[in-house]
């Protein structure tokens, strides 16, 4: 039996490849005569940089400013091409670098992935491949630009505050210090948010949430996003204030696609055509994916049902383990996947699950183990 084993990250307690690992262990564990194929996945967001590296390449630390202005360090890849550069913008601008009282898009920046960004120009990347998911941020990607050297200007002629904050009081856009070799490096865009850059299923009513705006919050940051990329459409000629995608990363995906002409790319595909996934996938009887929270928006092209999709185009059954489920059984497997374990099997306190995590995945797997042996 050929077996591939592709979860996602769990998010706050295993990195994909560590989640791999313990789904290895746990079918090992039950005797299980099985050929085990070890293929970590992202989607573009958590674990991005590391997948792409799985096959060769560089990784590359660099001084940035966290999403608070603070000195940091985060890290861009260089694959073995040597012209293709990997950022994964969580690292610099993500919510993991925050603690939980420090949340608030208002003020939050993607400045630190703008300076990962140009690094990765200066180390003679001509292709970038810009990894979305986990930002803390909703500042339309303002920041980024910024550091790249666009300047947002105030009525006043002062440069604008960062944070979704700062975005209603932009007058002028002006571009006339973006570095010139942007214009000849594309700009990849690995997201598999589907949501726009504004409106109801938009960055902020959709995320900001999730990065700490209460529901006032939530309306500045919409009207700062709404009034920003009119500015950029009535400046620049280029209209992505409905872009299917461009709120992905607190809209950052639609200021790179406004500004540096930037392009979005399924993040699990590319994972995926990058690990050979499809040629694994050629005698396998069965797929293992797995993410730390399974839900509704799962479903929308996120990285495990992007592996049940792949996986199902070839007659290849997958099974989930999942630390959380949240979303209908039908619609999930409608998605394709054939089945959704729950690790967790009793009560428990959040802080346990995530602590006892690597436990609790192993102990999914050699059940699942133990089911395979009795087919």
């Amino acid at each position: 039996m050929k077996i591939l084993i592709a979860p996602g990250a769990f998010k706050h307690s295993l990195s994909a490849t560590a989640a791999a690992e313990a789904i290895g262990r746990g079918l090992r564990r039950s005797g299980l005569d099985a050929e085990l194929i070890f293929l970590p996945i992202a989607d573009g967001g958590n674990g991005t940089l590391d997948a792409f590296l799985v096959g060769g390449g560089q990784r590359v630390n660099v001084p940035v400013l966290d999403p608070l202005r603070r000195p940091a360090v985060a890290a861009f890849g260089l694959l073995p091409d040597g012209e293709t550069a990997v950022i994964e913008m969580a690292l610099a601008s993500g919510l993991e670098l925050l603690r939980p009282g420090e949340l608030s898009p208002l003020v939050t920046t993607t400045y630190g992935t703008g300076q990962l960004m140009q690094a990765a120009l200066d180390a003679g990347a001509r292709r970038v491949i810009v990894g979305m998911g986990g930002s803390a941020t909703v500042d339309g990607g303002a920041g980024c630009l910024q550091a790249l050297g666009v300047r947002l200007l105030d009525a006043y002629g002062q440069d604008v505050p960062p944070g979704g904050a700062g975005l209603s009081s932009v007058y002028t856009i002006d571009v006339s210090g973006l570095d010139a070799r942007w214009r000849t490096v594309e700009v990849i865009i690995a997201s598999d948010v589907e949501n726009p850059t504004t409106g109801e299923t938009g960055a902020a009513a959709v995320f900001g949430p999730q990065k700490g705006a209460g529901m006032h919050e939530v309306r500045m940051l919409e009207a700062g996003l709404r009034h920003f990329f009119t500015k950029v459409r009535d400046q620049l000629g280029v209209d992505v204030l409905d872009a299917p995608g461009g709120g992905a990363a607190g809209a950052l995906s639609a200021g790179l696609m406004a500004v540096l002409g930037g392009r979005i790319q399924s993040g699990i595909d590319l994972i995926l055509d990058r690990r050979g996934f499809d040629e694994h996938l050629r005698g396998a009887r069965l797929v293992i994916t797995g993410e730390g929270r399974m839900d509704e928006q799962t479903v929308y092209g996120k990285g495990p049902i992007g592996v049940a999709r792949r996986a199902r185009a070839a007659g290849v059954p997958t099974v989930a383990l999942v630390g959380g489920l949240d979303a209908a059984d039908a619609l999930l497997h409608e998605a394709g996947l054939q089945a959704v374990l729950p690790i967790v099997t009793g009560p428990m306190a959040l802080d346990d699950a995530l602590r006892r995590a690597p436990e609790l995945v192993e102990r999914a797997a050699l059940r699942l183990g133990y089911l395979l042996n009795i087919t």
